[in-house]
C-alpha cells in the first residue's frame, strides 16, 4: 500500500468511509478516528453489544470529589470544576445504560443541592467556572438565577429512575412554575422543559402542559416542519445562522410528549432530512455556533451517537 496516497491510510485501506457502506458503518469509522473514549464506549454499546460496564467506567474520570461532573465532559465548558451541564450530561449517559440509582444518585443529589439557587433549581452555569475556558456564549455570573434549561433535564431524569431526594422537592416546583408559565422562549429551554415532561411523575398535568408548549412552539414558529424552507425561518436570537430545530430535536423518541405536536408527514419530512445529514466522513455537522477546534471535534461523535438513536427509535434502517 501506497502510504502517500491521499485516500488511504494504514489499517483501514481508505481516508473515507465508503459511500456504499451502511450509515451505521459509516459513523463507527468515523467515531474511532475523532472520539472520545466516553463516545467510543456509548457508540459501541448502543450499537455493537458494547457493555454498560465499559461506559461507566469511561464515564468515571470525569466525576469529582463533590460528586459532581467536570474536566469538559460539556465540551463548551472546559476546564476541571463541576457543572450542573456536566453533571446532566452525565446522567443522560447513566439513564442510557440503566444506572442513575443507588450510592451515585445519593451522592450527586449532594452535589446538586449544594449548587442550587434560593429557589432550589440550578443554575445554568455555576460561578466556579470564572478562570476557565467557556464559550462565548455561555455568560458566567457571580448570582446566576435558577435555570429550567439545566434543572428541567436532571429532575425529569432523576424522576423516571425513581430515585426521591429531598432536593428534588423544590427543584420540581421550579420546573412546574417555569415550565407552565413558559411564553417567550427558545429551543433549547423548549427541549429543557420536555426532559422535564417526559420523566416527571404526574402524567396527566404533563400532557396538559406538552399541549400547551406545542402550541406555543408552533405558533413562534420555534421549529422547521418544511425542511425545504428552513432558510425562510427565524433563527432565536443568540444563535447561529441556519440554528434551526426540528421535530426530532423536540421528540427524540416517539414516546416523547413532544411527539404530538407534529403529524406523521412532518416527522417523516424531518426525519428524511435528519438521515441526509450525514457527512462524507461518516459523522453529523453541529448546528451551533463552533467557536474553537477541539470542542468542535469532540462535540461532533455525541451528535452523531444521538443522531443514530434518533433515527433507531423511528424505525429508520442505520444498518
Amino acid at each position: 500500500m501506497d502510504l502517500d496516497e491521499p485516500d488511504e491510510i494504514a489499517g483501514s485501506g481508505t481516508a473515507v468511509p465508503p459511500s456504499s457502506a451502511s450509515p451505521l458503518a459509516r459513523a463507527e469509522y468515523f467515531v474511532w478516528l475523532t472520539a472520545r473514549v466516553l463516545e467510543q464506549r456509548r457508540f459501541a454499546h448502543h450499537f455493537l453489544g458494547g457493555s454498560a460496564e465499559a461506559v461507566d467506567a469511561a464515564l468515571a474520570p470525569y466525576l469529582n470529589e463533590d460528586g459532581g461532573y467536570g474536566h469538559a465532559l460539556e465540551p463548551d465548558l472546559r476546564g476541571p470544576v463541576s457543572q450542573p451541564l456536566h453533571t446532566a450530561h452525565a446522567l443522560r449517559v447513566l439513564d442510557a445504560i440503566g444506572r442513575c440509582g443507588g450510592p451515585r444518585a445519593e451522592r450527586l443529589c449532594r452535589y446538586l443541592t449544594g449548587v442550587s439557587t434560593p429557589e432550589g433549581a440550578l443554575p445554568a452555569v455555576h460561578p466556579s467556572q470564572r478562570g476557565y475556558p467557556a464559550a462565548p456564549f455561555v455568560p458566567i455570573v457571580a448570582d446566576p438565577p435558577g435555570s429550567l434549561l439545566t434543572t428541567g433535564p436532571v429532575v425529569g431524569l432523576l424522576h423516571r429512575n425513581e430515585v426521591w431526594h429531598a432536593w428534588l422537592f423544590r427543584a420540581t416546583d421550579f420546573c412546574w412554575a417555569a415550565v407552565e408559565s413558559l411564553e417567550d422562549s427558545h429551543p433549547y429551554e423548549v427541549e429543557a422543559a420536555i426532559a422535564f415532561l417526559d420523566g416527571v411523575p404526574d402524567r396527566a398535568r404533563a400532557r396538559t402542559a406538552a399541549d400547551r408548549l406545542g402550541r406555543l412552539v408552533r405558533e413562534r414558529r420555534l421549529v422547521v416542519l418544511d425542511p425545504e424552507r428552513a432558510d425562510e425561518q427565524p433563527v432565536s436570537p443568540g444563535y447561529a445562522p441556519g440554528e434551526h430545530h426540528y421535530p426530532y430535536d423536540y421528540a427524540r423518541t416517539p414516546g416523547s410528549v413532544a411527539r404530538r405536536w407534529f403529524t406523521d408527514g412532518e416527522m417523516d419530512r424531518a426525519l428524511d432530512r435528519l438521515a441526509g445529514e450525514q457527512r462524507d466522513d461518516g459523522g453529523w455537522p453541529l448546528t451551533w455556533r463552533q467557536w474553537a477546534p477541539g470542542t468542535a471535534l469532540e462535540a461532533r461523535p455525541m451528535v452523531t451517537v444521538e443522531a443514530l438513536l434518533t433515527l433507531r427509535a423511528y424505525g429508520r434502517a442505520i444498518g
